[in-house]
């Protein structure tokens, strides 16, 4: 993992490993889900998942709450607009709706900001 300052280059390089966005798409399709369940669905041992799921809770992908002996992870609330944010600052002019694609003005109709 990378050791940098940066939010951004810590969430995506977090993102980029492929075990890790198993378990992130595992999460995004529960509520939440305990990390003892998240061994079965990725094929990872105990120890391993829990080392993901660290990078992924410090990348700020995640967010978990102890109850008990178990820890419980869901999807952090904040993921979509930090993902958001970072690609709208890649595309000069802002993003470029689907529609305006389809009907043949790539750039003409930038995306509003997501707020």
């Amino acid at each position: 993992m990378t050791r940098t300052a940066d939010p951004d280059v810590r969430l995506l390089a977090a993102l980029a490993d492929p075990a890790r966005l198993d378990i992130l798409r595992e999460l995004a399709g529960s509520s939440e889900v305990c990390a003892c369940d998240l061994t079965d669905c990725c094929s990872l041992s105990q120890p391993t998942v829990s080392h993901h799921l660290k990078v992924l809770r410090e990348a700020g992908a995640v967010v978990s709450e102890r109850r008990g002996s178990n820890i419980y992870y869901r999807v952090s609330p904040a993921l979509i607009e930090q993902l958001g944010v970072i690609a709208r600052s890649l595309v000069p002019g802002g993003l470029v709706s689907p529609e305006s694609i389809a009907a043949g003005r790539g750039g003409a109709s930038p995306v509003a900001p997501v707020s």
